[in-house]
C-alpha cells in the first residue's frame, strides 16, 4: 500500500519542504514546478515529496527528450526511499498511462547528496530499479533511468479531491 496522495505545483503544505531540496530555483516561490505537464505527490505526514514532470519534447535540451522526468524528490522521514520511488512510477504509469520508450529520467548532482561515491550516485534509485547511466548532462549531473520493462504495474494514486483512488 503507497503513503503517498495526489497534490499540487502549488501546494503550500509542500513549499517548506520544496525549499529543502538542493535543485530549488526559488526559495520561497509559491509554485515548485517547472511548467508543463506534471503529477506531484505527498506523504500525508508532509515529510517526503515527488514531481513527476512530462516536458513535451520540443522544448527539452537534454538527451532524453520525451521521457518521463523525476524533477523533485526529498524523503525526510517515510520509509524506505527506494519504496517510495517505486511507487511513485506506479502512480506516474496510472497518472499518465503507458511509458515513453525512453521510460524516467533523473538527475543526480553528486555534490549535493549524501554519497559521494560514483557507484553509490542516486542509490536509492538504484534500489528502485533505476539504473545509472555511463552519461552525464553538459552540466556534470549523473542521469539515471528506468526503462518501461523495469517499471512497476501502474497503481492507482489517492486524490483527495474526489475521495478515490
Amino acid at each position: 500500500m503507497t503513503h503517498w496522495i495526489k497534490s499540487n505545483r502549488a501546494d503550500p503544505q509542500v513549499v517548506p519542504l520544496a525549499d529543502r531540496h538542493y535543485n530549488r530555483q526559488k526559495v520561497g516561490s509559491s509554485q515548485f514546478v517547472p511548467p508543463g505537464s506534471c503529477l506531484v505527490l505527498k506523504t500525508p505526514c508532509l515529510d517526503a515529496f515527488w514531481v513527476t514532470s512530462f516536458p513535451k519534447a520540443e522544448y527539452v535540451k537534454h538527451a532524453w527528450a520525451g521521457a518521463w522526468m523525476c524533477s523533485a524528490f526529498r524523503n525526510e522521514g517515510s520509509g524506505l526511499s527506494s519504496d517510495l520511488i517505486r511507487y511513485a512510477v506506479a502512480h506516474t504509469r496510472d497518472f499518465y498511462g503507458n511509458p515513453p520508450p525512453l521510460g524516467m529520467i533523473s538527475f543526480v548532482d553528486r555534490t549535493k547528496t549524501r554519497s559521494k561515491s560514483r557507484d553509490h550516485v542516486g542509490y536509492c534509485y538504484q534500489r528502485a530499479g533505476f539504473m545509472l547511466l555511463n552519461e552525464k548532462t553538459k552540466g556534470g549531473l549523473y542521469v539515471l533511468q528506468m526503462l518501461p520493462r523495469d517499471m512497476p504495474e501502474p497503481e492507482p494514486i489517492y486524490d483527495p479531491q474526489t475521495k478515490f483512488w
